[in-house]
């Protein structure tokens, strides 16, 4: 089962939506890369619906390259939830995807996230009004449960299922959890086994290789598999996933150049237009520092696994110019080779800011 909707995706690999890592540029390399669907970032459905200029800078896409175009929106109240549903639609969005598993408090306490799954009538309530107020298919994305003694990923398929969900994406570990511990797979099994063929059932967690996905594929069941941290400095995955091969250090270097460079147009576009309290030329330089200090995770992410990863992240940590970053990652990714002890180890990395 393939489909999600109307839509007939190419492969069953989906790239997890990611707080400040799905953006525009992100999601364009993972499908020109292989993924299926690459869900934006979740997007604040009261700053959609108060038409907060930042919210709205989040809807901005590639519709020749994201195909189809699936929104996340989290909030807690169905009403607004589908008014900004309804802006999503206007900005080209052709999926929805209701964010019911954020464990951060400053979601959870606005009735948002995870706080969904203590409320399994008002998260349906939220996929009904989103669907009848756009006409779209709507998925969400839970968890197994709020906490140990709160595992209710059963119920709260049942009752989005009679909502109307077009797909269900399940983290199995619980609120409480965060990104802790390890996911159990077997929260995806009895889910598949409970849904049948009623709506497709997206497994996630802790597949971060080929062959993790095939094994959760194999002992789960799931239609499709939603990868998250392993896409992190790794999107040539969604490529090995379909048989491809590994990226070259060329390739690896030019990727990295890339995806900098779109960034670095992501975040500068309109800003001269919208900022009038300085210079052109001050927005300029504005843009480009906060650019180069965002793509900095990046930066850390891509160079993991690989010789002098450490030393290449303390420098780039310190650098600012556009053209003295670009000669150390041409220095440094053109030489790079594998660090097979390196791998295995997360060293230093802090991929929760990623998980929203």
């Amino acid at each position: 089962m393939l489909t999600i909707g109307p839509y007939r995706l190419k492969n069953p690999f989906i790239l997890a939506p990611m707080a400040g890592v799905s953006e525009q540029p992100f999601r364009v390399l993972a499908f020109r890369l292989g993924a299926a669907l690459c869900p934006t970032e979740l997007v604040s459905a009261q700053g959609l619906f108060r038409v907060n200029e930042r919210s709205l800078r989040y809807l901005r896409h590639d519709p020749q390259v994201e195909i189809p175009y699936s929104l996340q929106l989290f909030g807690g109240e169905p009403e607004v939830m589908a008014q900004a549903a309804v802006i999503g639609k206007q900005w080209g969005a052709q999926l929805i995807d209701v964010n019911m598993g954020c464990p951060v408090k400053k979601v959870t306490k606005s009735g948002a996230g995870s706080a969904l799954l203590c409320d399994a009538p008002r998260a349906g309530e939220v996929v009904r009004q989103i669907r009848a107020a756009t006409g779209l298919p709507v998925t969400a994305k839970i968890r197994s449960g709020w906490d140990a003694h709160q595992k209710n990923f059963l119920a709260m398929a049942d009752e989005l299922g009679a909502a109307g969900v077009a797909a269900l994406a399940v983290h199995p570990r619980t609120r409480a959890q965060g990104y802790s511990g390890k996911a159990d797979w077997t929260v995806i099994a009895d889910l598949k086994r409970h849904v049948g063929d009623k709506f497709p059932i997206i497994g996630n967690g802790d597949v971060k290789t080929v062959a993790d996905a095939t094994r959760m594929r194999e002992q789960t069941g799931c239609d499709f598999v939603m990868i998250g941290r392993g896409a992190l400095g790794n999107p040539w995955l969604f490529r090995e996933l379909l048989g491809g091969p590994k990226p070259t250090p060329q390739e690896r270097c030019e990727t990295v150049l890339d995806h900098f460079r779109a960034h670095l147009a992501f975040v500068s576009d309109g800003r001269v237009e919208r900022d009038k309290t300085r210079t052109p030329e001050e927005v300029a330089a504005f843009s480009r520092l906060a650019a180069v200090k965002q793509f900095r995770k990046h930066m850390g992410w891509y160079a993991h696994g690989l010789f002098g990863a450490s030393a290449f992240r303390n420098t780039i940590n310190t650098l600012e110019d556009v053209a003295e970053l670009e000669r150390r990652v041409e220095q440094f990714f053109l030489g790079a080779k594998e660090d097979a002890q390196g791998a295995d180890e997360e060293q230093d990395l802090d991929y929760r800011t990623a998980l929203g």
